[in-house]
């Protein structure tokens, strides 16, 4: 596939997703203000997916949890990725979100690898048990009704634990959808190097289904040299829009055939504008402007990567707490800076672990399912 070919449409159920972006679930990243500067850069194409939201949570109606799933009145498809490690739980949430029309496309998490997930089961350590995997697929699958599930995983707990391809069939038997690879094991964490040729061997062993590739997208071109690669049908992108959402905005351009000089080069000045902007949206949605923009610090220092700022005036725009300071601290950056080179690669986090915590005995039977306990369950959303 030459670089500047048009891809497919990505077909989720009845959804279409063109060109096939998706915006990955990111705790604390991916709530409804980033969702809306992605898609206004996208021009409202691709799929933008929710925060991690906890079936518990989502069940008993949890206060923050029922504030995550609440989508603008321009989100189409409206997509939730749910985390679960009971059958019944799963269920109970897939059935509330069809039934009261919380959104168009439920994604299931089996690819988050942070400790409180894995140490109880859930995550990119469930696969693992393959009859529970089995379960918690069919019953989401059953309460969705109509809506369309997918799911989200990594390749297996480390190199000796790989889960990904039995994962894959099961999945295509249980009326999963499409299936998203994060080509990477748990034990990587978000370090080293994403392993695309286990992207391409998933697409050969469920051609049933759409099978979508993630990590290590940087760039619009990084996305298409991805799907050439791998065969894939789509791609998943996270830590490479941070404090860039107008990435989508490239990647719409490049699966539309248009060359790389079309790329967003933004000027800092620019940057900024879209700043203030995150952070108004933010402020706007937690109806508290402090509390908007207080979180929104942990983005500075992603818009701000490779430009001239100064570590002194990057503390004080860590620490302010209302539109006004940051609007002033940002005057006084040199706005004319040109977008600085470099500034395109990777972003976020990029640690590995040695070891995986995961329950007692997890490792022991990958069919038994006796290893999951009553407390497995998180009771907050968002990762």
């Amino acid at each position: 596939m030459p670089e500047t070919a048009v891809a497919a449409p990505l077909q989720i159920g009845p959804h279409t997703v063109s060109p096939p972006v998706v915006l990955a679930p990111m705790a604390g990243i991916t709530n409804a203000p980033f969702r809306t500067l992605c898609r206004e850069f996208s021009g409202g194409r691709g799929l933008f997916v929710s925060e991690m939201i906890t079936t518990r949570a989502l069940v008993e109606r949890n206060a923050k949890t029922m504030r995550l799933v609440h989508f603008d009145a321009t989100e189409k498809p409206r997509s939730i990725q749910l985390y679960g490690v009971d059958p019944v739980t799963v269920g109970q949430a897939a059935r509330m979100i069809s039934e009261e029309d919380l959104a168009d496309h439920i994604d299931l998490n089996f690819g988050c690898p942070v400790p409180k997930v894995t140490r109880r089961g859930g995550g990119s350590a469930l696969p693992y048990k393959r009859n529970l995997l089995r379960s918690i697929l069919r019953e989401a699958v059953a309460g969705a009704g109509g809506l369309p599930v997918t799911m989200k995983m990594r390749k297996g707990i480390d190199d000796d634990h790989l889960t990904y391809l039995d994962a894959g069939r099961i999945a295509v038997e249980e009326g999963i959808t499409a299936i998203a690879l994060h080509g990477r094991t748990a034990a990587q964490h978000y370090g080293g190097t994403a392993d695309w040729d286990a992207i391409a061997r998933l697409k050969e062993t469920v051609p049933e289904v759409p099978v979508l590739g993630n990590g290590d997208i940087w760039s619009a071109a990084d996305a298409l040299r991805m799907v050439r690669y791998t065969g894939c049908d789509g791609v998943v992108v996270g830590r490479g829009c941070l404090g860039r959402p107008w990435l989508f905005a490239d990647l719409v351009a490049a699966f539309d055939g248009r060359g790389p000089e079309s790329a967003a080069r933004p000027t800092l000045r620019e940057v900024a504008a879209t700043m203030v902007r995150h952070a108004t949206l933010l402020g706007e949605w937690l109806e508290d402007e402090s509390r908007g923009v207080i979180d929104f610090r942990k983005h500075v220092a992603w818009y701000t990567k490779g430009f001239s700022v100064g570590s002194e005036l990057r503390r004080r725009l860590a620490v302010t707490s209302s539109l006004a300071q940051l609007s002033e601290l940002l005057g006084e950056l040199e706005l004319d800076q040109p977008w600085p080179e470099g500034a395109d690669g990777p972003r976020g986090r990029t640690s590995s672990r040695n070891r995986v915590v995961l329950p007692d005995g997890w490792l022991d039977d990958p069919y038994d399912c006796a290893a999951v306990t009553a407390d497995a369950e998180l009771d907050t959303s968002g990762g």
